[in-house]
């Protein structure tokens, strides 16, 4: 069963990275650009690029620790890239593989829902 579930959301000001916890419909960790400490740090401007985004998926990667759930409870956190990129928009694809592979880098655990996404997060 699909518990913890990553999703994106991605504008040309911000991005925003949940998530979300399918037993109760509840966001369970975030993070965004929005947020003062992120954007304070970052040279966005009124864009943001693949690097906001690393840094999105970094500070989601740390809350995700801080609440034990690194690991999604032993089941790992659900993401589908093929779905996140389809509904993004094929111009934003390095900032959803940007998100993806910073969450990866910092420990936490990603079950990819769609078969062609292991040969690139490998």
């Amino acid at each position: 069963m699909k518990r913890y579930v990553l999703r994106l959301f991605i504008s040309l000001k911000y991005i925003t990275a949940n998530v979300v916890d399918r037993n109760n419909g509840r966001i369970v960790v975030t993070s965004s650009t929005a947020e003062h400490t992120i954007k304070e740090s970052l040279e966005c401007g009124r864009s943001c690029n693949a690097k906001a985004a690393t840094v999105v998926g970094e500070v989601l990667a740390r809350r995700l620790k801080v609440e034990g759930l690194n690991e999604g409870e032993g089941r790992g956190i659900h993401a589908n890239i093929g779905k996140e990129v389809g509904k993004k928009g094929f111009k934003n694809q390095t900032k959803v593989w940007a998100v993806m592979n910073a969450l990866k880098n910092n420990g936490v655990k990603l079950i990819l829902d769609d078969e062609n996404d292991d040969k690139f997060l490998a």
